[in-house]
């Protein structure tokens, strides 16, 4: 542990503890939706799409903020440096700060549903909060039974996305809904990623990731399909005119697509080389999503 401390210094630490390429996550959704909205509505609610953006990044971090106090009372996080907790020493002081996320998060969210004279917004970004809740939080710690995927999935595409619709628009849609399922696919393939190097540490908490049930070499092949699926499906939607033909766009993401999958391919097995998968996942993450928003835009 002392190797680690002197070969990582403090500012890398935190920097890994903060995550802020991950905050791509909450900014996606919120961006694909306004964008499908604008493209159907012509019409852009500036201060509702900041003032979104803004929330989902703040209740983005109570999420991560609170999943580090969460992992240390079940020990998963020993060997994790970087984890809040222990850099910190002082799990109450982290648990308030993500909870002050929380609340000024929801805040906005509350002006959203003001301005709109609607609380369908609430409705469905508090079920977000509830997905991401139950993914670490007792009793419930879902994302030890390895359903992780499942509820980021829902989380961050089709109830995240629809919200974003939803507050531009007050309706429904189903090209948006269909933009928000590949959303969702490559949202989460970022937290399967990031269980291939701590396969040991999660076995020794009796964390049941997908990785962890699958192995690490079935589990890179099964990332190669969910990586690549969603390529074709937005083909799909554009042969049958529901994604107009500037979201091929996306496609030019695949580079980032192949580095992670021949990576993962090559150093499955490795935990201090696969390490940095999840960060070449969130590059395919944010280039696939901007692409499509700016696909939807032109």
């Amino acid at each position: 542990m002392t190797t680690k401390q002197i070969t990582y210094p403090q500012t890398k630490l935190w920097l890994a503890a903060i995550k802020p390429p991950m905050y791509s996550v909450a900014i996606m959704p919120i961006w694909v939706g306004t964008a499908v909205a604008f493209t159907q509505t012509k019409i852009f609610h500036q201060a509702i799409f900041f003032t979104f953006l803004g929330a989902a990044i703040l209740i983005l971090a109570w999420e991560n903020i609170t999943n580090d106090v969460f992992d240390s009372a079940t020990g998963i996080d020993q060997n994790k440096h970087h984890s809040l907790v222990n850099l910190t020493g002082n799990k109450q002081l982290i648990f308030w700060l993500g909870n002050l996320c929380l609340g000024l998060g929801l805040l906005g969210i509350m002006a959203i549903a003001f301005w709109q004279q609607d609380l369908t917004v609430i409705g469905i970004i508090l079920l977000c909060c509830v997905l991401g809740y139950a993914y670490q939080g007792p009793p419930f710690r879902l994302g030890y039974q390895g359903l992780g995927e499942i509820l980021c999935f829902f989380a961050f595409g089709p109830l995240a996305v629809s919200a974003a619709y939803y507050s531009q628009t007050k309706t429904w849609s189903t090209t948006n809904l269909l933009a928000a399922a590949i959303v969702g696919i490559v949202t989460s393939l970022i937290l399967f990623c990031s269980h291939f190097h701590q396969v040991k540490d999660d076995i020794a908490a009796g964390k049941r990731s997908p990785v962890v049930r699958l192995g690490t070499a079935k589990a890179a092949q099964v990332l190669t399909w969910f990586t690549g699926s969603i390529y074709p499906l937005t083909l799909i939607f554009v042969l049958s005119g529901v994604f107009p033909v500037w979201t091929l766009l996306t496609w030019l993401s695949l580079p980032f697509a192949f580095k992670l999958c021949r990576h993962v391919q090559e150093n499955h097995h490795l935990p201090d080389k696969v390490n940095n998968c999840k960060f070449i996942a969130v590059a395919v993450h944010f280039w696939s999503c901007l692409l499509l928003g700016v696909g939807f835009i032109l």
